[in-house]
Formats: C-alpha cells, structure tokens, sequence
C-alpha cells in the first residue's frame, strides 16, 4: 500500500486512520480472514473525527457500515471468513422523557453521546442492530453462514426492573461463497462422557498410535484395549467467554479467548487476520501467537498506542 503503517513488526501493520481510506488502498483478495467490532450505534463518543457510531439515525448507521464490508469483501479471498461482533441496544433507555434521547446498551452508557430513537421503534424498545446490520450486508452481497451467541457469565450491570439483564452480543459468521476455509477440528471441544458413543473422534493417551481423529466408538480398535482420554465434539454455536479486565483506557476490550476460536478455525496457518476497526489490538496478537500474520486499522491515536504495546507482548492464551 502507499501509506506508511503506524506500527510494524515481523508479522503484521497497523494504520491509524479511517478504514475506508485505508482499505481502499489495499489490494483485491489480499486478506484470508476478517475479524472486528465496529462502534456501537449510539453508544460512544471517541473524540475522533470521522468516526462511525454518532449517527443521527440507525440508517445512516448501517450504511457506514455497510460500506466499509463492501471493501472488506473486496480485500477478502474468495475462500475468506467474515467475522463481525455486534450488540444491541434500547431506544432510550427506559428514561423519563426528556432523556428519551439516549440509547441503552450493557457495556456501559454513563457518557453516551445523545442520538434520536431510531424511526420506526418505540422508546425502550430493543433496536434489532445485529440483524438489521446482518440482513443489510447480505442485502449488499454477503453470506450469512451462521450466527454464534457470546454469552458473557460477567455481563455489566443494568439498572432495569422491566427486563432481564443482557448478557450477550452476536457474532456473525459470513463468507463471500458457499466454498471456505473453515478448520473445524481445530475448534473441537470435549464431549460429556454421557455422549460418547455419538463421536467418532477421539483424543488418545501416551503409548498408543492412534492419534485425534482417528477413533472408533467403542475406544479398541489399534489400541491394545487402551481407551481414549476423551471423545472430541464440533464447537457450539453459544460461545461462554468473560468480558475483558484489561485496565486500559477502553470500553470495548475483546477478551483473546473470544477471537482465538475465529482464527483458529477461519484462517490458515500463515494466513492473513484483517481488523478495520482494531481498538487496543487484541485480534493482532491473538493472530501472531497463533502463527497467523495480521493488518490493524484503528482511527483513534490513543487506541493505536495502546495497541502497539500489546501486540509487542507475546501472549499465550
């Protein structure tokens, strides 16, 4: 690209600016996998020109947004994985009418800038993002392969008596065909041991030849009688992962165990991790430490610098 990164290193850039002048410039099917979180609707004011999320309507909103993944997809393999994390939000907030201005979301609204209630949608009613933002870029020319809730076992307080505490976002996998990378045993978890006899993939213990996959459902076949440690099961679709406790200056940390899940399955070893909106960095050394390479984009300065420390730490997770 014709623009000098803010930081590198062995393994990847980061470029502090907007992601839509900054895509632009990167070449067609350059990238193997995708993974961000663009600013909430409504929810934060960042102090940074250009940035998305301060809308005055949900539209408008998912236009921004639409237009940044068509040049993702643009930069995006064929046979490339999209993965976009995103949250929902109130219409406003369950105040009294003169705060009926602001949204409501459970990562925080103490300084959340004002923005009208979207058209169409009651006060306090819950707005649709995720999926309005999913059907407009399938609209445009994604696939929506599957959607994975994040549960969050620490989800933030909410001052509501009306409704249950949110305790999820989504996750949104996409792709540009129906053909893509997708490594699925790399994300195999435990089977319960009640459900054993349903997999035929297994995990086996030191001494024998048999190796994880190649198990068969009465654990004899090969083995000597020797029974495997455990069957292995495809990942859920309702992913149980703790909010980040990183003390920085930021109010949407991903937590590395929530990304390593994407990587691992959705971009090949060697392969190319792409953030646009890449806050304090924690897709880029998720992505080093599991050999992958990696393009940041982040628009705020003091989020940049944040990032440069943490990719420059290897991190095992």
């Amino acid at each position: 690209m014709n623009i000098e990164p803010y930081f590198e290193n062995e393994q990847g850039q980061l470029y502090c600016g907007d992601c839509r002048e900054i895509l632009w410039l990167m070449p067609e099917n350059s990238v193997d996998c995708c993974i961000t979180s663009p600013p909430y609707f409504g929810l934060r004011d960042y102090k940074t020109d250009g940035q998305i999320g301060l809308e005055n309507t949900l539209d408008a909103y998912i236009s921004k947004l639409v237009e940044v993944f068509a040049e993702v997809r643009r930069v995006l393999k064929d046979t490339g994985t999209f993965w976009l994390v995103i949250g929902d939000n109130y219409a406003g907030g369950g105040r009294d009418a003169k705060h009926s201005h602001r949204q409501s979301t459970n990562r925080g609204t103490r300084d959340m800038p004002k923005s009208t209630i979207p058209e169409g949608i009651n006060r306090k009613e819950t707005c649709g993002v995720p999926w309005r933002v999913a059907f407009a870029l399938q609209n445009d020319g994604w696939f929506i392969r599957q959607d994975i809730i994040w549960h969050k076992p620490n989800p933030m307080t909410e001052s509501v008596s009306d409704r249950c505490t949110r305790s999820h976002e989504y996750i949104f996998l996409m792709v540009k065909q129906a053909d893509y990378f997708f490594d699925a045993n790399a994300i195999k978890e435990k089977a319960k041991p009640e459900h054993f006899k349903r997999y035929k993939t297994a995990l086996w213990g030191p001494g024998t030849k048999e190796g994880l996959g190649s198990g068969r459902r009465d654990g004899k076949a090969n083995t000597g009688g020797v029974k495997p440690l455990y069957y292995m099961a495809n990942k859920r679709s309702v992913w149980t992962v703790t909010t980040s406790n990183l003390k920085v200056k930021h109010f949407a940390i991903f937590p590395p165990a929530l990304i390593k899940p994407m990587i691992m399955s959705g971009c090949p070893v060697g392969g190319v991790v792409l953030d646009p909106f890449m806050g304090t960095g924690t897709t880029a050394y998720v992505a080093q430490n599991a050999l992958r390479k990696w393009i940041g984009i982040e628009i705020n300065e003091a989020s940049c610098n944040i990032a440069r420390e943490r990719v420059c730490q290897r991190l095992i997770i």
